[in-house]
């Protein structure tokens, strides 16, 4: 399994940054191209270009500013996916990580683009 890192730094303390990232049901908010995001139990459906992708939480710590999650149904292609955002404290401001680890390799590269993107909207949304 690949994995690949997707970072950015941005000007709004760790805490303000992990109210946005760190509610699970919460993308549609600050994520380009979710239309929709429900949650069910521990599984968010999101919905996107006339697709819905299931993503189950795997945990969820406070203390230290991370989410890890898997996709678990839709048309994504993908035999194995686990993602991981952190945020964690940088000067005054704060510096976001997500890594992907996924099967197949080639798609490592498609989903680290989709997410420093989705990074880039998050810094729009939070600094405002």
């Amino acid at each position: 399994m690949a994995s690949g890192t997707s970072e950015i730094d941005i000007d709004r303390g760790p805490d303000d940054v992990w109210k946005v990232v760190g509610d699970f049901a919460g993308l549609a908010s600050w994520m380009p191209g979710i239309e929709k995001c429900t949650l069910n139990g521990d599984v968010r459906t999101i919905e996107m270009s006339g697709m819905e992708i299931g993503e189950q939480l795997v945990t969820r710590d406070d203390a230290t500013r991370s989410l890890t999650y898997s996709i678990v149904s839709g048309p994504a292609p993908v035999d194995r996916h686990e993602a991981t955002i952190t945020v964690t404290p940088k000067g005054a401001g704060s510096h976001v990580t997500w890594v992907v680890s996924v099967e197949p390799d080639s798609m490592t590269e498609m989903f680290s683009g989709i997410y420093q993107q989705s990074l880039d909207a998050l810094k729009q949304h939070v600094e405002g």
